[in-house]
């Protein structure tokens, strides 16, 4: 072959790869920036739409493995990047100045583990290289100040009007829970609680985010619905757990979000597996494969199915959740993949336009 023939023989077997986390093959999610010859070979810049921390050297090597079984023989050197962008949101909000996706985590009901899967998202995409923040929505019962390590913490107001938000993790972090005393009941109206998370949220000085992670409230009331209506979100997660129960409830949360057109990224279920820290014996306590079905009845992707594992409630009520405390270990690569694959779902939505549009200013002769 001459050099532009392999070159476009080998453009097309890069382009063909359909990439797992995207769904997309590489020309779909238009990820192939570069690819020049060198006296060595060849050298391809790929650019994904989401955190490749910890994933730059499998991808290269399926792609290698990709291009050898089209029939192109050259030696090609893979550059992964991450170009983080920001997403479309519900009509008529704009996104939040400096953060390119907020992302919804929430249950249909309590009980379900959606603030552990919170942190432990927030955390992963953060070990990964994203720039993450978490915002703690659960005002009656936030969990985010014992998760993360900053129970006992208060942020700083350095002007009384915005606030400072904590770090731990290399997570930016704001909760009611740093305001008022951790055994302080919010004896609060659903217009309070409405107004103290539009506070927080707007108040805060995040700084650049890639990712603000929304640790909602827990079911489908009146308070999580004009949260929905009133926060501009790129994306929203359903934490379930297996059986039919939270099943039912999941698939409201589900529901509202489709009413006020926040896209819903996929489903995660929680306490998939037992796994007996003893012996390592496996069950299924809660059944098996409802999030599955859930996920195909609805179109939508299934994130993760995590396990039922005591190390993972000692993490995150030591302060230091899965991802952080065992980086390792097979429920930290549970939490990883999660946020990968939502990271991916996420991707493939619009792209935030807003920016493109001039503005129309009247103003006064």
């Amino acid at each position: 072959m001459s050099d532009d023939s392999t070159l476009d023989a080998l453009r097309a077997a890069i382009e063909s790869y359909v990439e797992p986390y995207l769904h997309q093959s590489l020309r779909e999610a238009g990820a192939l920036r570069e690819l020049t010859a060198s006296p060595d070979g060849y050298a391809a810049r790929i650019v994904l739409d989401f955190p490749v921390g910890g994933y730059r050297e499998s991808l290269a090597a399926a792609l290698g493995a990709h291009v050898a079984a089209a029939g192109v023989s050259a030696p090609v050197r893979f550059a992964v990047e991450a170009q983080i962008r920001a997403h479309a949101v519900q009509r008529p909000l704009q996104p939040l100045a400096g953060i390119k996706n907020v992302v919804a985590v929430a249950s249909g009901k309590g009980g379900v583990g959606k603030s552990t899967v919170a942190a432990n998202l927030a955390l992963a995409w953060a070990a990964q290289g994203a720039r993450v923040g978490v915002l703690d929505a659960d005002i009656y019962g936030p969990s985010q100040p014992l998760m993360l390590g900053l129970s006992g913490e208060r942020p700083d107001s350095p002007d009384g009007e915005h606030i400072i938000p904590l770090r731990n993790h290399d997570v930016a972090a704001m909760s009611i829970g740093f305001m008022v005393d951790a055994e302080q009941p919010m004896v609060w109206r659903g217009p309070m609680v409405t107004q103290a998370l539009q506070q927080l949220l707007s108040q805060t000085r995040w700084g650049e985010l890639d990712y603000l992670v929304v640790d909602m409230p827990p079911g489908t009331g009146d308070i999580q619905l004009t949260l929905a209506q009133k926060v501009p979100v790129a994306g929203a997660v359903i934490v379930t757990t297996p059986q039919d129960i939270a099943l039912s409830d999941a698939r409201k949360g589900l529901k509202m979000f489709e009413k006020v057109s926040v896209p819903v990224l996929g489903i995660v279920e929680n306490m998939s597996v037992y796994v007996c820290s003893n012996c390592g014996h496996v069950e299924h306590i809660f059944g098996a494969g409802g999030g599955a079905r859930m996920a195909e009845q609805y179109g939508v992707r299934l994130l993760g199915e995590l396990p039922l594992d005591a190390r993972v409630r000692e993490e995150a009520d030591s302060g230091r959740p899965t991802v952080v405390a065992e980086p390792g270990s097979p429920r930290a690569e549970a939490y990883l993949q999660m946020a990968r694959r939502t990271a991916g779902a996420l991707a493939t939505r619009p792209l935030d336009r807003s920016g493109l549009f001039p503005k129309i200013v009247v103003e006064k002769s």
